[in-house]
């Protein structure tokens, strides 16, 4: 980037008008006699103006963008495939986002954006492991080693804690700032990629005057679903709608920042004043699970940060590089040295950290209920506030007056989300005796069709598992409930591509009793059960410790209320196999964990409510749970 701004200073300007969200210019470049391409004009000043402009040029029935014929030649063909994909270039056909280039070659392309970084982040800058231990990180289609990252541990950690940054000392507004230029900085690096492509191919490039900031963060999605993609194994379509879930945290944060209000109490004596102030907890240990690499950060770290907290974040060691990204494109929106860290390796050794610093007064954390218990046992001694979201059993119950095509797509969405290793995925499918054949024949159809494959290739739906210990766990609840009478419709084995790819699998005649039924499978095998009564049918949802998510396939309206408030789950799905939105509360009820998170509801486990109290003639000051009392005289 330094090289580019050496050679077109106005690249810099550039830059800027794009970071402050002001007219961006239009960069112009000699049309080659090889290639014209596909472009946007846009209004530097206003529309119209644009529509001015594209009257004179003869540009008939369009108001804001003039497409131009593409002349295919040998280097026009090149030129526009690099092109095509890039933000406001148009083709007649769109690329698959060369996704047959093998994994060294997106490495090797992350890396040059930036993107691949393989330190922890502590106060700002980038480190090693202090005794130098590392630990390396597996692309699991593969096999092979994408890099290693530093292993780090309790000296690490508590230099993390240590480093926070006086953030809440930002106005609201300052924060939230911040927050948006988090999405700004993620689309500089592409912009000034295609600036300079079109230097070198001497195209023709017009900038928009001020695309959306949303949109800029999605303009580079690309580059992070390949990461999500090369180090958990989702396929890049999925992994590229994790980073627009992903993103959508922080939009919401950044706005929910500046409405962090307080309250004004009627007070109980005529020269009183009650007021409730509400404040950040403080410094937050964000500790995330591998399945959700970005999404599950952001959607920590965004009302973290609203609120006026500084994080350190440990993610998985399985899935670091998405993190690490996330934390890189922090710095570069300008987010104070010591607001993010980053610290990963030595899960205990970090974890016991986090816990045992007085400094860290919030834990959130995601991921199984046996590992939230120990982080909640652990809270206990500093007395930290706790927010975890945790493993679930989520039932799909399909009754007969069910749409059948609308249970199906709704059931194969909740089931085989990221090949079944979601919190949030159907565990148990609860079909009602009227339509369970017919059910089951539609569903292993469709099912039938899920490709399997590395995630970069195309059509690809489904992707390994994350490891090893991953498919001997599904292989274990397989093998339990065969030998209780379930019987094998589809699947159940290994998938021939071999490494730790599992064919998508259907199960009928399961039981309650086996283990399919009382703990997550993580893994893509679908178990159909069969009720005869509503009455059964919400018994057998509710007979697990688990409370996440549940979903309900029903044309009755009276019924879907009936049993959606019956279930016993924090999340319920109607004829609809996706819950999850950054607008909604997210969380679970009973051992599926505590509070919540997205929506404006989160902000409210980053922040506590303090009370001063002042009357007559002295002044105390003591945080408290509820109300500021202020002595009028």
């Amino acid at each position: 980037m330094n090289k580019l701004v050496a050679k077109h200073p106005e690249m810099l300007t550039l830059q800027n008008k794009i970071l402050f969200r002001e007219t961006a210019p239009i960069v112009k470049i000699a049309v080659t006699k090889a290639a014209r391409v596909s472009v946007r004009a846009v209004s530097c000043n206003n529309r119209k103006s644009t529509r001015a402009r594209s009257s004179r040029k003869g540009v008939k029935g369009q108001k804001f963008e003039s497409d131009m014929t593409f002349r295919a030649s040998s280097m026009a063909g090149r030129s526009f495939k690099l092109l095509s994909h890039l933000p406001y270039m148009h083709a007649p056909t769109p690329l698959s986002r060369q996704i047959s280039m093998d994994a060294k070659s997106f490495v090797s392309q992350l890396n040059g954006a930036g993107l691949l970084r393989s330190q922890g982040l502590i106060g700002g800058r980038w480190s090693d492991a202090y005794d130098g231990n590392t630990i390396k990180v597996h692309n699991p289609a593969t096999g092979e080693v994408i890099t290693t990252v530093p292993c780090m541990g309790q000296r690490e950690t508590n230099d993390a804690i240590s480093s926070a940054y006086a953030w809440s000392n930002l106005t609201a507004s300052e924060r939230s700032k911040y927050l948006r230029k988090w999405y700004i900085c993620c689309s500089v690096i592409l912009y000034l990629f295609v600036v300079e492509l079109a230097l070198i191919l001497n195209l023709v490039f017009h900038f928009p005057p001020h695309p959306s900031r949303y949109d800029l963060i999605i303009s580079h999605k690309e580059e992070l679903g390949q990461l999500i993609t090369l180090e958990q194994g989702k396929p890049l379509k999925e992994a590229i709608g994790e980073v627009n879930y992903g993103a959508a945290f922080i939009e919401f944060y950044a706005e929910e920042a500046k409405r962090v209000y307080g309250d004004i109490i009627p007070a109980t004596l005529a020269d009183r004043r009650l007021f409730v102030l509400k404040q950040p907890v403080g410094v937050v240990g964000a500790v995330s699970p591998w399945n959700f690499p970005l999404a599950m950060i952001t959607r920590k770290v965004g009302p973290a940060l609203a609120c006026g907290c500084t994080v350190v974040i440990k993610p998985s060691e399985y899935t670091p590089l998405t993190a690490l990204a996330a934390a890189e494109l922090a710095l570069q929106a300008g987010i104070p040295p010591g607001v993010v860290n980053v610290v990963m390796g030595n899960a205990s050794e970090i974890g016991d950290a986090l816990l045992a610093s007085p400094q860290v007064r919030k834990i959130t954390f995601t991921g199984s209920t046996a590992v939230g218990k120990k982080l909640m046992a652990g809270a206990a001694g500093t007395v930290k506030k706790v927010s975890l979201e945790l493993g679930g059993n989520a039932p799909c119950i399909v009754f007969d007056d069910a749409d059948l095509d609308v249970a199906v797509k709704g059931t194969l969405a909740a089931k085989f989300r990221n090949s079944g290793q979601t919190c949030v995925c159907a565990n148990r499918i609860i079909v009602q005796e009227g339509i369970y054949e017919k059910f089951m024949d539609a569903f292993v159809k469709a099912v039938q069709n899920l490709q399997v494959g590395d995630g970069f290739s195309e059509g690809v739906v489904q992707g390994p598992l994350i490891n090893e210990a991953a498919v001997q766990k599904v292989e274990s609840f397989v093998q339990d409930a065969l030998s209780k009478g379930a019987q094998v419709v589809l699947g159940a084995k290994r998938h021939s591509l071999g490494m730790t790819f599992y064919e998508p699998t259907v199960l009928r005649d399961v039981k309650s009793d086996m283990l399919i039924s009382r703990e997550e499978v993580f893994g893509p095998v679908a178990p159909l059960l069969r009720f005869k009564t509503e009455e059964e049918a919400i018994r057998i949802a509710n007979d697990t410790n688990a409370g996440l998510a549940a979903y309900i396939f029903t044309n009755s309206i009276q019924r879907s209320w009936r049993v959606s408030e019956a279930l016993e789950y924090g999340l319920v799905g109607v004829n609809e196999g996706l819950v999850s939105t950054e607008v909604a509360p997210f969380g679970g009820v009973k051992q599926s964990g505590l509070g919540r998170e997205g929506s404006k509801y989160g902000m409210d486990e980053y922040l506590e409510r303090s009370r001063d109290e002042a009357g007559g003639d002295g002044v105390v000051t003591m945080i408290e749970v509820a109300i500021m009392m202020i002595g009028c005289q």
